[in-house]
């Protein structure tokens, strides 16, 4: 196919990406900032924190069924940008709330949104990507979610005493109506969903797959509620026992964060190799060892190293995990989405209820071999969840989407392979995004008075006293730029055409 006829499918796939991140952004920074808001701007008890917190939770838990019928019969992006444009209102919501009622509703705008935008979203992205490449799809959508919640967690620590809570949560109305504009753009497609009035020949062959997804469904409940729940205990060791500093627990995690945003995009060639089981089990085990070694070490060196193990192997596991739920749909990717987002969300939301309880009862080393033996009965399962799906391990082994040549929907544009001089233009195209990105970060940063570049320029050394992770973000950022800038123009010095995709 021409390059002309694929730029379209491009400039989606960029809008798409651009407000994956501009939503996430608010959205991972919002987890952090509403417990502190309640409590210190409304005068909330844990109690009712914690009702807040579930009530946002059980409304998208409700919801994301529905999210992914709409995304099935309706344009996935449209779908997303209504999302976008609740989770836009539920962020002016929290900045005029001056009651716990007010901020109920808040909530509510936000867990409705947060579901049809989400599942819409990683809908669309199985529907339009190249068949047998949707790992690689996931993955670069995980990854921008990534920087997402970076740039948000960045802007959050840089100007909540500066600016209070209301200004952050005006700023991230703004980010939500951006991802709006960005998913609006463009002609209106010709789209022909999934018919109102599923034939009966439809609906047995989405019960078919529904049931094919079930073990899978269990098994991705289960460990997401371990890992999550397992997660919230760390954050509390790593504050009470081992009496760490906001600032100190992020640098015991920014590894590990910095792996799991830049590693998605690329993770899907290790599934190429070695196939989605394999990849799964991988990812279980890490989990498993990642539990198990929290319950015998606890010097921040030591919890890095294991966590950013542990984030690396999500980072291959999350986008598989996305890309086979799409394949074994039946042709209804945004219901088989919403199911898929509905288990995860169950169990994030039961994880920390129990594994707190358990915490509570039992110590910190039984609650670790609690979540490693959870994620060792994943690992012993997954491959039977996978054998169930009837799918190829590999991709490019006549793996088709079962229902996909009956579904309406118009096809996604081949990837063809770029030749030397087009290839040198996307990567410089890529630089000049990244260098802006980097330039106003840095901006940010040296209004601050933590730019480690700046400082390094003025005064060759940074003082004591402005010592923190908003420096050590900027110089392994500066650091990333430079390989970065590196590699892209060396298309430019040394042309060389874009390979296909592998299908073996």
């Amino acid at each position: 196919m021409s390059a002309g006829t694929q730029a379209p499918e491009d400039r989606a796939g960029r809008r798409v990406l651009s407000a994956a991140l501009f939503a996430s952004a608010p959205a991972e920074v919002l987890d952090f900032l509403l417990p502190l808001w309640a409590g210190s701007a409304l005068g909330a008890g844990a109690f009712e924190v914690g009702a807040l917190i579930a009530f946002e939770a059980v409304l998208s838990l409700i919801v994301r069924p529905a999210a992914g019928e709409l995304a099935d019969r309706f344009d996935p992006r449209r779908v997303a940008a209504a999302g976008a444009g609740l989770y836009a209102l539920s962020f002016a919501g929290y900045a005029l709330a001056d009651s716990l009622v007010a901020a109920f509703v808040a909530a509510g705008l936000g867990g409705a949104g947060g579901a049809l935008f989400w599942v819409a979203l990683r809908a669309w992205t199985g529907q339009r990507s190249q068949e047998g490449d949707r790992t690689s799809a996931y993955g670069k959508l995980l990854s921008a979610e990534g920087q997402g919640a970076l740039v948000g967690y960045l802007v959050a620590f840089s100007l909540l005493e500066r600016g209070g809570y209301a200004l952050l949560f005006w700023l991230g109305s703004a980010a939500c109506a951006v991802a709006v504009v960005a998913l609006l753009r463009g002609p209106r497609p010709e789209w022909a969903g999934v018919p109102p009035r599923a034939t009966a020949a439809r609906r047995e062959r989405w019960g078919a797959a529904e049931r094919r997804l079930l073990p899978l469904m269990v098994v991705s409940a289960v460990t997401a509620a371990a890992e999550a729940g397992l997660w919230m205990l760390l954050l509390l060791r790593l504050q009470s026992d081992l009496e760490l500093s906001p600032n100190e627990i992020a640098l015991v995690l920014a590894p590990g964060f910095l792996v799991f945003v830049l590693l998605p995009a690329h993770a899907h060639r290790l599934t190429g190799r070695l196939g989605r089981t394999r990849v799964m089990v991988a990812s279980f085990v890490a989990s498993t060892l990642f539990a198990a070694g929290l319950a015998v070490v606890s010097a921040p060196p030591a919890v890095a190293a294991l966590w950013a193990v542990a984030a690396a192997c999500f980072a291959a596991q999350i986008p598989v995990e996305q890309a086979t739920v799409a394949a074994a749909s039946g042709g209804r990717i945004g219901r088989a989405m919403g199911l898929y987002e509905s288990a995860r969300l169950a169990g994030v939301v039961a994880g920390p209820l129990v594994m707190g309880a358990l915490y509570q009862e039992a110590g910190w080393v039984a609650a670790c071999g609690a979540a490693a033996a959870t994620s060792a009965l994943g690992a012993l399962v997954v491959p039977y969840a996978v054998r169930a799906l009837g799918l190829p391990e590999h991709r490019g082994e006549g793996e088709r989407d079962m229902g996909e040549r009956e579904s309406a929907r118009p096809p996604a544009a081949a990837e063809g392979v770029l030749g030397p001089k087009a290839h040198a233009r996307k990567e410089r195209r890529d630089w000049c995004v990244h260098t802006a990105a980097f330039a106003l970060g840095q901006l940010v940063l040296w209004g601050l008075d933590s730019s480690w570049l700046v400082w390094q320029i003025t005064d060759a050394a940074v003082p004591d006293d402005r010592r923190g992770p908003l420096v050590w973000v900027g110089r392994i950022w500066l650091t990333v730029w430079v390989i970065d800038t590196l590699w892209s123009w060396s298309y430019t010095l040394w042309p060389r055409e874009k390979k296909p995709k592998s299908s073996s």
